[in-house]
């Protein structure tokens, strides 16, 4: 099923583990694949790899010059933008908030928060353009928790709840639709690499066995449902919040042997 043909679609952070999923399904879907991201290497093997309809942009998300470069570079090749991704997004070191250098709060949220807020503004008019279509921002079940040492991120993921649903208050009658995923703990480097000098990493402080889909996410669990949500299928979603998470905020499910 090519539920994408004929449309465009920009991706940041494209070579991430979950970039990389995003980007490779829409490109089977027919899709034209921009792959924009700050590893120009990763980035062109990622494209040589789709062949046709690829196009890499190099985009730091907090550079809001570089954002209007890499619309005007998709515009050029492709046309309008029918489809955002703002998939970009860091973690930061594990410190309690009386020890978070200032430098690690401004850097986090720069790239979580502003880099997606940079992108709408950017990318709205390129939307119009195309006679409407869609915005993803890719949130976290920390959107709807606290989390222990993680107050920059926690406090960027809140953020993105409420950007995402202003901006699609704002967008609505222009036929734009903004939504936002808000991933559980998925199997990428995102998590199964340290967060720091000496650390572990949040996959080896984390087990899925309480809950009630008893193992980690994987990259297409998120492709599938961001395929869904900027697709016609959804064409009455706005506004809203979809999580992925198999049952983490949930808390632990009941035993198999208590029924």
């Amino acid at each position: 099923m090519n539920r994408f043909t004929d449309r465009t679609v920009l991706i940041t952070g494209a070579t991430g583990g979950m970039g990389t999923s995003h980007a490779r399904a829409f490109h089977a879907e027919d899709a034209r694949v921009v792959i924009a991201a700050v590893d120009q290497a990763q980035a062109t093997a990622l494209a040589d790899e789709l062949g046709d309809r690829a196009l890499v942009v190099l985009l730091d998300v907090t550079d809001a010059d570089a954002w209007q470069a890499a619309i005007e570079a998709t515009e050029e090749r492709f046309g309008p933008v029918d489809i955002l991704v703002n998939n970009a997004g860091i973690q930061h070191p594990a410190a309690l908030i009386e020890h978070t250098d200032p430098a690690v709060w401004e850097r986090t949220l720069s790239v979580n928060l502003t880099g997606q807020f940079l992108g709408i503004r950017a990318a709205v008019p390129s939307l119009r353009r195309a006679g409407g279509g869609c915005i993803v921002n890719i949130a976290s079940t920390m959107a709807h928790t606290g989390a222990s040492h993680y107050a920059a991120y926690v406090a960027s993921k809140w953020a993105v709840r409420g950007l995402t649903k202003t901006a699609a208050l704002e967008l609505g009658r222009d036929n734009i639709r903004v939504n936002s995923i808000h991933p559980g703990v998925t199997a990428t480097p995102f998590i199964s690499q340290p967060v720091g000098a000496g650390l572990p990493s949040i996959g080896e402080l984390y087990s899925p066995d309480p809950y009630a889909i008893p193992r980690l996410g994987a990259p297409a669990d998120i492709t599938q449902m961001l395929l869904f949500l900027t697709s016609s299928e959804a064409g009455f979603i706005t506004g809203a919040e979809l999580i992925v998470d198999g049952g983490l905020l949930l808390g632990p499910a009941l035993a198999a042997d208590a029924a």
